[in-house]
């Protein structure tokens, strides 16, 4: 699995953004939201909702680390 940084773009609150995450994150985040029914967009929006000032990308990176931390649901 390569650990490059990948760069995508998404639609949050009606905007197009742009995020950079490793790959290996983006493998993650997709998982998680595999396992919630709901697209990895939408769970960014989430993220994105409850982050306050927090960069998107280091809020999306604690999200994926407190996840794998916690028990499954």
């Amino acid at each position: 699995m390569s650990t490059g940084i990948a760069k995508r773009s998404v639609m949050i609150a009606g905007h197009r953004t742009s995020v950079s995450l490793e790959a290996p994150f983006w493998e993650a985040l997709r998982e998680i939201a595999e396992t919630r029914q709901q697209s990895v967009q939408a769970l960014i929006g989430e993220i994105d909702a409850e982050r306050g000032g927090q960069n998107l990308s280091s809020a999306i990176r604690v999200f994926v680390l407190a996840s794998v931390r916690s028990p499954p649901r």
